[in-house]
């Protein structure tokens, strides 16, 4: 496997946390918490390794959107 540069581990450790956080939901809704994570990943599949700028705003929208989620009242996402 080729070597990641710094901006892809951060994309896969805000993934990986993203799924962390998911298994702390109730049962019933870790599905939607887990197909919305992968649709918000894909949904920018296409940005080039070299768009520093739009990865590095996507990963704070990211973590804004994770910590908002990972609040205990937030019981369930709508897909």
């Amino acid at each position: 496997m080729a070597k990641l540069s710094g901006l892809q581990r951060e994309v896969l450790a805000l993934y990986r946390h993203a799924l962390r956080e998911i298994r702390k939901k109730p049962k019933e809704s870790q599905d939607n918490f887990r197909q919305f994570a992968r649709n918000e990943f894909r949904k920018n599949i296409d940005i080039s390794k070299k768009d520093f700028a739009a990865i590095e705003y996507l990963l704070r929208r990211g973590r804004r959107q994770i910590e908002m989620y990972a609040s205990p009242g937030i019981r369930n996402v709508v897909r």
